[in-house]
């Protein structure tokens, strides 16, 4: 699930501060950050609401992956939540809550996904404040540290890597599904966790490629 408002303000949870992503903006040098072997973790969450201070994360999904490909296996964790599921919010991801009656509380997830994650893999969403925002708001209530992984948002870097397409009359052309079908991504499960991580990921990898000369050209010397 993707927020609007990618500017919102951090909030708090019992007083600590919830981190913003460390969002990684030298588009230039992804190409070489990608190529020297950094491993890359692209996830996405499913969520009760838009609010990390009130609401829940319903669901998480990731796939890691360098320059060779996909690295083991993918992340995919239904979560319990403390309270039911809106119907507004079951009709967009169509997790109800009876898919969700056995699954793991919040805390055990969040920890598996930070384990999973590692200190140095760098993250990468779509509308990366939303989702970070709600993972390190979840890890506070479980009293565990926050990720403070260096991280793209897919958002902001498709739209360095394809501005011309701000000019198209048809708006939400930046969302990921519409870069998806634009760029012939398959989707199988849209507002899916782990589906919504691959797709994102393959969207990486085609700005990757689609500015590889842009980002290899050396910078203008004054």
């Amino acid at each position: 699930m993707q927020q609007n408002n990618e500017d919102e303000c951090p909030g708090e949870i019992g007083g600590i501060k919830i981190e913003k992503a460390r969002l990684f903006r030298a588009f230039k040098q992804m190409a070489a950050l990608f190529e020297g072997g950094r491993v890359f973790v692209a996830f996405d969450t499913e969520t009760t609401g838009l609010k990390a201070e009130n609401d829940e994360v319903l669901e998480i999904g990731a796939v890691k992956f360098n320059k060779d490909g996909l690295i083991g296996e993918s992340f995919n964790r239904l979560i319990k939540p403390v309270k039911p599921i809106p119907s507004f919010i079951t009709a967009i991801n169509h997790i109800d809550d009876e898919m969700v009656k056995d699954a793991p509380p919040a805390a055990e997830v969040v920890k598996s996904f930070a384990d999973y994650v590692g200190k140095k893999s760098v993250l990468v969403a779509h509308n990366a404040r939303f989702d970070v925002k709600f993972v390190n708001a979840t890890l506070i209530r479980a009293g565990l540290p926050q990720l403070k992984n260096l991280t793209v948002d897919t958002l902001t870097f498709s739209r360095w890597a394809y501005p011309l397409l701000a000019n198209e009359a048809e708006k939400g052309q930046y969302k990921l599904q519409s870069l998806a079908r634009r760029f012939g991504i398959e989707v199988l499960n849209a507002h899916r966790a782990e589906d919504d991580a691959r797709v994102c990921m393959e969207l990486f990898l085609r700005i990757l490629r689609d500015t590889d000369s842009v980002q290899k050209k050396p910078e203008r010397q004054n």
